[in-house]
């Protein structure tokens, strides 16, 4: 098998976020967070509606969601970065090798249906850790370097087979 990188949940309800430069002949818009007319030299355009750069905020950490990406997140009349949405509403999990909690907006690897945190996804014999592009075997539900899958199959008399 091949190392990828997955996300312990996906978010459904994502809309873009497109910063305009302000033409100096056009009509002033009217921003949708504070209502005042948008007199920047550049306003965001979210939602099919205009806002203030300082004005288009998570609802949960303040944080200006122009700075922090090109998308956000809304739900329950909530207007979210990612981090939060994931927070509040993401779909949790647990690890398959400590079978400890995963929080939805935490990184993750996957290996067919089971999914780990990063600092465990190692080999289960010699705790050597993988990258991303690193072989590695899954046999009986357990995650394999080469060498201990190899001497897996040398004892047990069968040829290996590579995911």
């Amino acid at each position: 098998m091949w190392l990828g990188r997955g996300r312990a949940a996906a978010a459904r309800n994502v809309s873009s976020i497109q910063m305009l430069s302000v033409q100096p002949d056009t009509k002033p818009k009217g921003c949708a967070g504070c209502n005042r007319k948008i007199k920047d030299r550049y306003l965001l355009k979210a939602l099919d509606k205009y806002w203030h750069e300082d004005c288009l905020k998570c609802a949960c950490c303040d944080c200006r969601l122009g700075e922090v990406g090109s998308t956000l997140y809304t739900k329950a009349n909530l207007i979210l970065c990612r981090r939060d949405y994931l927070r509040l509403f993401g779909v949790t999990g647990n690890c398959a090798a400590c079978s400890k909690l995963i929080p939805a907006f935490e990184m993750v690897m996957r290996a067919k249906d089971n999914v780990y945190h990063l600092d465990c996804f190692a080999c289960q014999l010699c705790n050597q850790r993988f990258c991303v592009g690193d072989k590695f075997f899954l046999k009986n539900n357990m995650i394999l370097c080469q060498t201990d899958y190899e001497e897996g199959l040398m004892k047990e008399g069968y040829a290996p087979q590579v995911r």
